[in-house]
């Protein structure tokens, strides 16, 4: 994850007052996707869900 410009190849919507930015072609692969802001005891960030298919033990969800 980064913080970046938008360009002509991004899809950008807000949701809940926060802007993303993804890149179209990216985006088409991994929809339907969900990104939810988690606080635990064990830290925060983000928990990033799709129905792309990831290597490794990942199991098509990730977190950063």
């Amino acid at each position: 994850m980064a913080l970046d410009e938008s360009r002509e190849t991004d899809e950008v919507f807000d949701e809940k007052g926060i802007t993303y930015v993804i890149d179209k072609p990216l985006f088409e692969s991994i929809k339907p996707i969900t990104v939810d802001y988690v606080n635990s005891p064990m830290g925060a960030g983000f928990n990033i869900a799709s129905s792309m298919q990831m290597g490794a033990s990942c199991g098509g969800s990730c977190s950063c």
